[in-house]
């Protein structure tokens, strides 16, 4: 279905940006990594450059896929985004990828076209309310900081794994954010420009976009890409089911089934991301 078929593009746009982007991260200060002017630190480099072309791309296949489909939907293919990343980044450092990681490519991909068969997810509410907005909202933005602080000053692979997590959750709520502001597009351009979700759609990704450079710079790709991946779609289907209102089946058990599908997939994703001794280089220059 065209959803699912644009959420795959954008995954795969989202991976080559990712690859990009960590390449060049990776070989900034600690100082340079924590400024606020980090992105306009990173923009010097054309590869990183380059990296933000490709993920600004993919954001476009993202809010297609989005304004066509449900959030519980299109926000899981994104996990796939792992399973595209790490034989990438592999490709270029001239890595191996071995039987673990083509199990785990496999577990991944089964789980998710499972899901895609049996989840049978409907539409929601097309407004929450404002209210509503606030709370959910709220909640994301507070602990996506509070991981942020937490994982600032520990060792690289527990900076990776919590600053990734908070990437994770806030981009879990840009998504939402991004299916409100598709929600809108039948208006005129002068009511987009005043909508606050268009605006909520540039702050929310610039600061996730901030804090997933500061988890790429840890220098440990599995858990920066792994708890990224994982817990964007987690919360995004949070949020489907609690803010939209939207459903994954009809009956408990094919809900069950689609939940086990789901952990599957995710399963896959944590494995592939995890595997021993996966890193980029970092080319000279």
């Amino acid at each position: 279905m065209l959803p699912v078929s644009l959420a795959f593009v954008a995954s795969l746009l989202f991976a080559l940006g990712t690859v990009l982007q960590q390449r060049v991260a990776m070989r900034a200060s600690d100082a340079e990594a924590h400024s606020v002017w980090v992105l306009v630190r990173f923009a010097r480099s054309p590869v990183w450059m380059a990296g933000i072309v490709l993920t600004w791309v993919g954001f476009g296949f993202h809010a297609a896929a989005l304004s066509n489909g449900q959030l519980v939907l299109v926000q899981p293919v994104l996990a796939m985004t792992v399973v595209f990343a790490l034989p990438i980044g592999a490709r270029l450092s001239a890595q191996r990828i071995g039987r673990r990681d083509v199990g785990a490519a496999l577990l991944a991909t089964a789980g998710l076209a499972t899901f895609l068969v049996i989840s049978d997810p409907a539409a929601g509410i097309e407004e929450p309310p404002g209210g509503a907005w606030l709370a959910w909202g709220g909640a994301m933005l507070a602990t996506g900081a509070a991981l942020t602080a937490t994982g600032l000053h520990r060792h690289p692979a527990a900076k990776a794994a919590l600053v990734g997590t908070a990437a994770g959750v806030l981009f879990g709520l840009h998504g939402a954010i991004t299916k409100a502001m598709t929600d809108q597009l039948d208006g005129s351009l002068g009511a987009l420009l005043g909508s606050w979700a268009l605006w909520g759609v540039l702050i929310v990704g610039a600061i996730s976009m901030s804090i997933s450079q500061i988890a790429l710079h840890a220098g440990d790709l599995p858990p920066a890409i792994a708890t990224e991946s994982i817990f964007s779609p987690v919360i995004a289907v949070v949020l489907g089911l609690g803010l939209f209102e939207e459903t994954i089946h009809s009956t408990v058990a094919g809900f069950l089934a689609a939940m086990v599908a789901l952990a599957a997939m995710l399963a896959g994703v944590a494995m592939l991301s995890r595997r021993e001794g996966e890193r980029l280089a970092v080319p000279d220059g």
